[in-house]
């Protein structure tokens, strides 16, 4: 009987501790692999891959929002709108960096919804990133990633994160702070 009850007793003080959470998967994911930052609009943070030798200087250089589309053809949903944000990618690593920035990118709403990048959404903000780049060290990318949000929705957070979102190093910009 006593086994019994402290096996109860170390179960109950697991889920009480934490070992179980009403909040969604990709909360936890966030706060668990986000590496802490204060990055602001303007600022750039040192990101590394999951491969020996990958590593970049991650910028969010501009936020556009609402982004206008740039045709008639690609426009956002009904009820919603385009934000786009400029990145600069500077491979200071050993290794080249081939990939589509897009698939590692996300924007955050102050509800916690995350929204990935839109797969090709052009708009009059600029030149986006191509579908894949590739940079080798020493050089650096400069484009545009679209998100299509509902149009009451805030963008407070910028996340990126190299090996098509699956490195654990993710550099998370605050949108909310004005740069220094």
């Amino acid at each position: 009987m006593r086994t019994v009850s402290v096996s109860l007793l170390t179960a109950l003080a697991f889920l009480a501790v934490g070992g179980a959470s009403t909040a969604p998967a990709s909360a936890l994911t966030a706060v668990t692999s986000i590496a802490p930052s204060d990055g602001t609009i303007g600022s750039t943070l040192s990101l590394t891959g999951n491969e020996g030798g990958e590593r970049l200087d991650v910028t969010v250089v501009k936020v556009v929002d609402p982004a206008r589309a740039a045709n008639q053809y690609f426009t956002p949903e009904a009820g919603n709108r385009f934000v786009a944000v400029q990145f600069r990618l500077k491979n200071t690593g050993e290794a080249s960096y081939k990939d589509a920035p897009g698939n590692g990118a996300e924007l955050v709403d102050g509800d916690g919804q995350h929204f990935s990048a839109s797969l090709y959404a052009p708009t009059k903000a600029g030149p986006p990133f191509p579908g894949t780049v590739s940079v080798t060290p020493g050089d650096t990318a400069l484009g545009y990633l679209t998100f299509e949000l509902p149009a009451a929705a805030e963008p407070v957070t910028a996340q990126f994160s190299m090996n098509s979102g699956f490195s654990d190093d993710v550099g998370e910009w605050d949108l909310t702070r004005t740069p220094i």
